[in-house]
This record gives structure tokens, sequence and C-alpha cells, in this order.
């Protein structure tokens, strides 16, 4: 038989083990870096690809382990959140205006957060386009056939919604385009359309979720790398892409939010964190997950998948994002204006 001390000693040595055990994983815990990344609705995807492959790098080059997390909304709502108090390290947002409410709103970033990094700190771009059901039931071909009565379009909330406003924007400045520069005929064109929104979503996943789960509308404008993503997920019998005749350049943007890296420590990680967005491997993932890389050699790699559509910037059409937000989306602006909640 077994003596007492035998279990006695087992035992003893099981304890042991498991001190030791958790003074690792202690140990562990405390030199694992935390990463907050908040961010727009449609990068899900992108960023879950991306993270790990920064976290290989970052581990390989200084020894240490980063964990990101995500956190992913409506632009706006998204810029909402980390002015009450969300700690996130980065933001890679919808568009510029949404970064700068964070310099306006409590110095969260500072006022040259867009000098800091190449390109504007934007390090992919993207479009608009037009998803419709396959076969194109509705025959919609351009923006002018998105008015016509019994369409029913589907579109994400731009006071909510960075891809709400980008569409607004598109559709904005095609209508431009069309009459001559006359701003009463744009608002006119806008105004019918969002007579045929049945519903607005607070953001792009959002919407896609309406038309593509829900199967509600006839077309759906989407962020560029939305539309191929329903195509890969729902396979290419379900849907067809309508490349618009003229669509608006986005620039979703991307920062470090000072006061959040300066209060835990993490600046240099976080800075190193959208520095890699710039790489080889970043643009690669980037233009993997069908947005528009800044590298030209690896838009050319991938130059296939992204259609030659003529396109405005915000900066050349309205002077930027202040002033586009105060013209579109600040309250009472024209949004306010064209919009009746049905």
């Amino acid at each position: 038989m077994l003596s007492v001390g035998f279990f006695m000693r087992s035992f003893l040595r099981s304890l042991l083990l498991l001190l030791v055990a958790g003074a690792t994983v202690t140990r562990l815990s405390a030199d694992t870096i935390h990463l907050l990344n908040v961010s727009y609705d449609p990068t899900r995807e992108l960023y879950e690809e991306f993270n790990q492959a920064f976290a290989k790098d970052y581990l390989a080059k200084t020894g240490k382990q980063v964990v990101i997390e995500q956190s992913h909304g409506g632009s706006g709502k998204q810029a909402r959140s980390v002015i009450d108090g969300l700690e996130a390290d980065v933001v890679t947002l919808g568009l510029a205006a949404d970064i700068d409410a964070l310099h306006d709103n409590g110095n969260l970033v500072a006022a040259d957060w867009q000098t800091r990094f190449p390109h504007n700190s934007c390090p992919y771009t993207s479009t608009i386009v037009l998803l419709v059901r396959k076969g194109n039931p509705k025959g919609i071909k351009d923006w002018a056939d998105l008015i016509k009565p019994g369409v029913q379009v589907i579109t994400p909330n731009p006071k909510t919604s960075s891809g709400g406003r980008w569409n607004f924007i598109a559709a904005w400045g095609y209508a431009l385009k069309a009459n001559q520069n006359d701003e009463s005929k744009a608002k006119e064109f806008i105004t019918a359309l969002y007579k045929n929104v049945p519903v607005l979503d607070s953001g792009a996943r959002g919407s896609t979720t309406t038309f593509a789960q829900r199967e509600l509308g006839d077309v759906l404008i989407a962020w560029e790398n939305e539309a191929y993503l329903s195509f890969k997920e729902f396979g290419p019998d379900k849907f067809e892409i309508i490349n618009p005749s003229v669509s608006v350049l986005a620039e979703p943007p991307v920062s470090v939010v000072d006061k959040v890296v300066d209060k835990k420590g993490t600046r240099e990680v976080a800075t190193a964190y959208l520095e890699y967005l710039y790489t080889p491997i970043g643009q690669e993932i980037i233009a993997k997950n069908f947005y528009r890389p800044i590298d030209p050699q690896t838009y050319a790699r991938h130059s296939k998948q992204f259609p030659n559509i003529e396109l405005f910037t915000i900066d050349k059409l309205f002077g930027g994002w202040k002033n586009a937000q105060a013209n579109f989306f600040a309250d009472g602006a024209i949004f306010d204006q064209i919009y009746q909640p049905k």
C-alpha cells in the first residue's frame, strides 16, 4: 500500500507546480501589451488578418507579445465612443472628419495628426459602387437609375456612418456633373434618392446585412471592398457589381490617440502598428481584403480587381472634409433638410 507520506509529497509537488505555473501565467500576462483599435464597420476581416501578421512581426523584432483588440461600428458613432471615454490606442476610421472630431472634442489627437504617416495618414483607399441582385432585375446602370419610382435603395445613415457620408458625397458629385454644377439640381437629385431609401442602418455592415441577408432593397450603395466581400461570402450567383460612371475617391485615415497612448505608455507600439500598414506585408493584406493599396507595386499586382472608375476627390470638389461635414451633415445642414424618416 502507498503511504500517507507518498500522497503528501505528491500533493506538495502538485501544489508547487501550480504555484510556479500561476506565476508564469501572471508574468506572461504582465508582459503582454494590449492595444485597442477602434475602427469602422467594414474593416473587421482586414484587421483580423493584419493584427495576426503585426503581432508575429513585432514579437520577432522585439521579443514582446502584443494583443490587438478590435471595435467596429459606424465611423461617426465610433468617434463619439472615443470622445466619451473608450480608450482607443489607435483609430482607423472611415473619414478624416471623424478623427478631426477627436481633436476638436477634448484634444485627444494632435492637430497635425494627418501629417504623421504617409499619404495623409491614409494607408489605403476605396470607392463607392452599386451592388444589385443577380440578373439586375431593375436594370440599374448608373446613379440616375436610383431615383426611379419603385427602386428601393439601401444605404447607411450619414449621420453615424462614414460609408453613409461617402455614399452621399458620391451621389452628390455625380449629380453636380450631370447638371453642370447646378447645386439646386444636385439637391433635387439627392432628395429623390433618399425618398427611395426604406431604412437607414447605423453602419455600412448593417446595410450589407439588410440587403444581403434580410433581402430588402434592389440596390446597395456600398464600399467597393464591402461589395467584393459580399461576393466572397454569399457567392457570385447572388449579386452583381455595377461600377458607376463617376464616384468618389474614399480615403479612410488612421491615427494614434495621443492622450490614451501617453496615459498607457503604448505610443511606440501603437505607432509601429500603424506604420506596419505601409509595409509590403501590410499592403498585400490590404489588397487581399479588397481595399486599394497605396503602394504602386502592390496595386499593380492586384489591379485587375479594381476597375478604372472616374474618381473625384473630396478636397477638389468641396475643399476637404471640414467643409463637407459642415455643409452636408452637421445638424440642420443639407442632409437634415432633404431626408424625412418614413
